[in-house]
């Protein structure tokens, strides 16, 4: 995992800082004060584009709709295909819970 060479206290708190959240108000808090606007949309464009891979859209029709790049989509692409399954996770249990 790449995660691995940041893993440490300071990550570990921030970890469970997040983890400690109780529900999407408390996280709206959290991230306004702890993320900038531009990274916040970043995070939530990746999953949204995850998402819309493992439908099995297009890079064309992902575009178009979420605005990423298409530099951004391939990363996505390259993190669900070898990464550490991340995305995948998330994504069946959020699919589980709609």
């Amino acid at each position: 995992m790449q995660i691995d060479k940041l893993r440490g206290k300071q990550l570990d708190q921030m970890f469970d800082a997040i983890l400690s959240l109780k529900d999407r108000e408390e996280c709206y808090r959290f991230f306004d004060d702890m993320a900038t606007m531009s990274e916040i949309h970043a995070m939530s464009q990746r999953l949204q584009v995850a998402k819309m891979l493992s439908e099995g859209r297009t890079y064309n029709a992902i575009e178009q709709e979420t605005n990423a790049s298409t530099a951004t989509i391939s990363r996505v692409r390259r993190c669900m295909n070898y990464g550490s399954d991340g995305y995948k996770m998330v994504l069946d249990r959020i699919m589980d819970e709609e």
